[in-house]
């Protein structure tokens, strides 16, 4: 897909996945396997369509990682990639309109221009015992 960008690690594992503002197609498009506790997607209908109405059900569901969607707004953002040992893989450049869904590994961010970011993730809050913070090497 021209303006989905998955990024790996060494491994093939997911660690993000970009939806680029560019992105076009028709329906109902997902990009996360199913197994993954966020699921990220993109929906296109004409004018008119409905979507019939619904409710979701109470299903019990164990997460044991945090994933995040962070949906650029506006500026433009640097995000870096690490693997689980720390060590840096690589960086791009997310732009206004953009959405990265942030799976595995560690990531961290440098605004190159202001910026503002919506951020959706599942909760409840760990506080610190939801991240460890480092100093890249």
């Amino acid at each position: 897909m021209k303006y989905v960008d998955k990024v790996t690690n060494d491994s093939g594992e997911i660690l993000a996945i970009i939806l680029r503002s560019e992105h076009k197609s028709k329906g109902i498009e997902f990009f996360t396997p199913d197994e993954f506790p966020q699921q990220l997607g993109y929906m296109f209908h004409k004018k008119g369509h409905k979507v019939k109405p619904h409710m979701h059900n109470k299903v019990k569901r164990q997460v044991s990682y945090t994933f995040e969607v962070l949906f650029i707004k506006s500026g433009k953002v640097r995000v870096d990639f690490y693997n689980d040992n720390k060590t840096f893989l690589k960086s791009d450049t997310l732009n206004s309109g953009d959405v990265i869904l942030l799976a595995f590994g560690a990531h961290g961010f440098e605004m190159l221009e202001d910026a503002e970011m919506i951020e959706v993730k599942q909760g409840p809050y760990a506080g610190d015992d939801d991240k460890t913070r480092f100093d890249p090497e």
